[in-house]
Parts: structure tokens; sequence; C-alpha cells
């Protein structure tokens, strides 16, 4: 269980990373796009491979709504990425977990210290990764923050709708298909509309750049991919709790990855507010 949530962290971190690095020489959309599109037609051989489609049910309805959040979230993650330190944005986007926190808030349950204790570690990380003046003295923009929380939002949202969307592993491999088939269905109606009215959607010479970034867009797509099944068959073997605090390290790995690759740089305040918001993503994980 251990190996498989820490390969968890380490799917989503490098997928965040290479979603990111993306989006500095493609559009979102079009990233978001042309992965799923990839990860979606991997997904349908392995359904029918496995006869998952005889796991359909009413559950399968929490994936088409996760599918059509899905895409926003994302598109909103990727041009956070690209326009933020990725050591910053990775780690408050992981903030996400609070969702399905504020669902079992609706539903009856009640936190306990340590979540409370997370969710205002995780607040005050916030607001020290944004700096002391939003969009001046190095401080991150007020756009790349709006981005950052709309994707913790939606992603928030997915992780709750896919866990209610299986019971079992071949229930699971359609869950994700369907997600990812209205995630690509989604998207492509968004990318098809941005092309009508001239927005670009492809750089100058995008062609040629999108062949050439296939394979980065298959491992983006793929990794994320089987990051969700790592996670989950680690969830089924348990204990729940360890597996969430280590497939939460992931934006860990993103941040080590943007320092190693890209040199990135952070003021000491925004590196001790990533570091909170990673914090209190970890104690609203294991309370």
């Amino acid at each position: 269980m251990v190996a498989l949530a820490l390969v968890t962290s380490l799917l989503w971190g490098l997928a965040d990373f290479g979603g990111g690095l993306l989006t500095r020489r493609l559009p979102a959309l079009t990233v978001v796009v042309a992965s799923q599109t990839l990860a979606t037609v991997v997904l349908g051989a392995v359904v029918v491979a496995t006869g998952a489609w005889s796991e359909a049910g009413e559950r399968l309805w929490c994936a088409v709504a996760a599918g059509v959040i899905g895409p926003l979230a994302m598109l909103l993650f990727y041009r956070a990425l690209a326009l933020g330190p990725m050591g910053v944005v990775s780690p408050l986007t992981a903030t996400a977990l609070a969702v399905p926190v504020g669902l079992a808030l609706v539903l009856g349950e009640r936190p306990g210290p340590a979540q409370y204790t997370g969710m205002a570690v995780a607040l005050v990380g916030v607001l020290l990764a944004g700096g002391l003046t939003l969009g001046g003295g190095g401080g991150v923009p007020r756009r790349t923050l709006l981005y950052t929380a709309g994707a913790a939002l939606g992603l928030g949202a997915v992780l709750a709708l896919i866990a209610e969307a299986s019971t079992t592993v071949t229930g699971l491999f359609l869950a994700l298909f369907v997600q990812r088939l209205c995630n690509v269905l989604t998207g492509g109606a968004a990318l098809w509309a941005a092309a009508r009215r001239g927005a670009p959607v492809l750089p100058e010479g995008g062609r040629e750049l999108l062949v050439a970034a296939l394979p980065s867009l298959a491992f983006v797509g793929l990794a994320d991919v089987a990051a969700n099944g790592t996670y989950a068959l680690a969830a089924r073997i348990g204990p729940v709790t360890v597996a969430v605090v280590l497939a939460s390290l992931y934006p860990v790995v993103t941040a080590l990855a943007a320092r190693g690759v890209l040199r990135e740089r952070l003021l000491a305040a925004q590196a001790a507010g990533a570091g909170l918001a990673l914090a209190g993503t970890l104690l609203l994980a294991v309370s």
C-alpha cells in the first residue's frame, strides 16, 4: 500500500510539472484536450479488454459530472502553472482535499481538532504564498491566485465524484474512461468554440510543435490516469488515511522538479506559505 501511494504522489507530481511546462509552449486548453484524448484511447482499450462495460450503472453519472468539471479545473490549473511559480501553485491546488471535507460536513460529519487546524494552516499558507502585495513586490499575481483557487475547487469536486463512481476495480476502469471521455467532449467543445471566436488554439508553427509534444502529452494524460488507479488501489488496501497522506505529497514532487529543472527561486514568505498549505492539506487528510 505504501509503495502504491508513493507512486501516486510521484505520478501526479510529474504530470503537474509536465502539464505546466507544456502550457508554456501550447495553449492550456489544447494541452488538456490533447492529453486527455490520448489517455481516453488507452483507457478505452483497457475497458474493452477487462469487460468493464458490465459495471455500468447509476453511479456512472458521478463520472459524467466529474468529466464535465474536470476540463475547466485542469484549464485553470495549467494557466496558474504557466503564470506563477510551480512551487507555490501546486501546493495551493492540493487544498482541493478540503472539498471532500466540506461535503462530509454537509452530510452531517463533524471535523476534529486536526481538521480545523488543517483548514486554518492552509488558509495562512494561501495568504503567505500570495505575498503581502498581490501582484507587486514579488508576490503572486491576483489572477494566478484566482486560477489556483478555482482549480482547487474543481479538482476537489472531481475527487469526491470519482470516489462515488465505482465500487470495484473494473468499475473504476469504466468510471475513469467515462470521466475522460466527457473531459474530451467538454474540452473539445470549448476548443472548437475558442477557434470559432478566432482565439489561437495553436501558436505559430503549432502543428509541428503539437506533433513533437505528443510523447509529453501522452505522458501527462497517462500519468494522471495511472495515479488515479494506484491511489484507488492503495485506498482499498488501506488504511485509507495513510494512503491519502502519502498520495498528497505530490506537490513536493512538482516543487522539486521545478527547482531542479527550471531553477525556480521563491521568496522566503512564499516558500513558507507553500509549506504551510501542504501541511494544512496533510492535516485535513489524516483527520
